[in-house]
């Protein structure tokens, strides 16, 4: 079994686990810790060191975090304090951990995971995938190759935001009818397709396991499919991205 370490950073917590690259699956269970108020740069770091030491991992760690991420510095903050634009996370972590990380977007490491052992595995041309929670992720690739930080939930879509639109978090902490949020994510859905024409959506996030209790409301041209990995991908894809680079 070939190991690497995952971090998966929400919004609402921060968890990890020791991940079987081979298999693309966890080598076992996670550790969560409720993400800190303010997420702060040193607030989350912090956590983070704790969920890596509860394993007592030793080796390069991969982080996967809700905002764009360009070569370890962080440009954005949507659903994280502002005050890490701007902050080269891969530096701080590796400063607190004492080990080399990766850190990328957290939609972009879910998309990674499930197109190497998900619903994606074999797909050709543009796949979409979307993980949908306290925001929108996404992720797209182009016959097989990631296009990082698409950040699709960002774009504007009826007058706002997409995410605030569609967001999982509207059902699952709003109480939004299950049926009037997903009519509202298909019209969101039929959008993307005007603009990629993609031949696969992949429909991820906390939210997909309830997926057959509303995909007949789905009526876009490309395939709608469920992620196969849920909300493990994150920590999945965090950790084959830290081992791909550091075997580099």
């Amino acid at each position: 079994m070939t190991k690497a370490f995952g971090v998966d950073i929400g919004g609402s917590g921060i968890k990890g686990s020791i991940v079987d690259v081979e298999a693309g699956d966890l080598a076992g269970d996670r550790f969560r810790i409720k993400t800190p108020q303010p997420a702060t740069p040193g607030a989350v770091t912090d956590v983070v060191k704790q969920v890596v030491q509860h394993f007592a991992w030793e080796g390069s760690v991969g982080v996967a975090f809700p905002a764009v991420v360009q070569r370890g510095v962080v440009r954005t903050a949507a659903n994280i304090d502002d005050s890490w634009i701007g902050v080269d996370a891969d530096a701080q972590l590796e400063r607190a951990l004492g080990t080399e990380v990766t850190m990328i977007n957290d939609a972009d490491a879910a998309g990674i995971a499930e197109m190497r052992f998900g619903e994606g595995v074999g797909e050709d041309g543009v796949v979409i995938l979307l993980t949908f929670g306290t925001g929108i992720g996404s992720a797209l690739f182009v016959d097989g190759k990631l296009v990082p930080n698409t950040e699709l939930g960002h774009m504007k879509f009826r007058g706002m935001v997409a995410e605030h639109y569609a967001a999982g978090r509207l059902v699952e902490r709003d109480e939004m009818k299950l049926d009037w949020w997903a009519s509202r994510v298909n019209e969101y859905l039929n959008h993307l397709e005007r603009v990629f024409s993609p031949d696969l959506i992949v429909f991820g996030g906390g939210i997909s396991k309830r997926f057959g209790e509303f995909s007949d409301l789905f009526d876009t041209r490309a395939p709608v499919r469920p992620a196969k990995l849920r909300n493990n991908a994150g920590i999945v894809g965090a950790g084959m991205a830290a081992l791909e680079k550091f075997q580099h």
